[in-house]
């Protein structure tokens, strides 16, 4: 009876060893888990921006509007009839 329980004690301790220690044990699996709510954290910031740039590729394609500003930011287009002013500042670091 005593052998027995010492196998059954011992094979607890190997078992016990296994789930903490070993490769899929429960320290590898705190460490996914952290990398999901990274990776969570990463998908989120790209949804977003994906969704920014749905909403300006539907702009672009329902409205004039947006290509104008597209061409007026980007491109330094002027319409016909308006004036262009640049403003040069003075840097005061010399």
């Amino acid at each position: 009876m005593r052998t027995l329980a010492l196998v059954l004690a011992l094979a607890l301790i190997v078992l016990q060893a296994r789930l903490w220690l070993s490769d899929g044990g429960l320290r590898e699996r705190i460490s996914l888990e952290a990398d999901v709510v990274e990776q969570s954290a990463t998908n989120a910031m790209f949804a977003e921006r994906n969704e920014a740039l749905a909403g300006e590729v539907r702009d672009l394609k329902q409205g004039v509007d947006a290509a104008e500003e597209r061409a007026r930011s980007d491109l330094g287009m002027v319409k016909e009839g308006e004036t262009f002013f640049l403003v040069v500042t003075r840097d005061h670091a010399d």
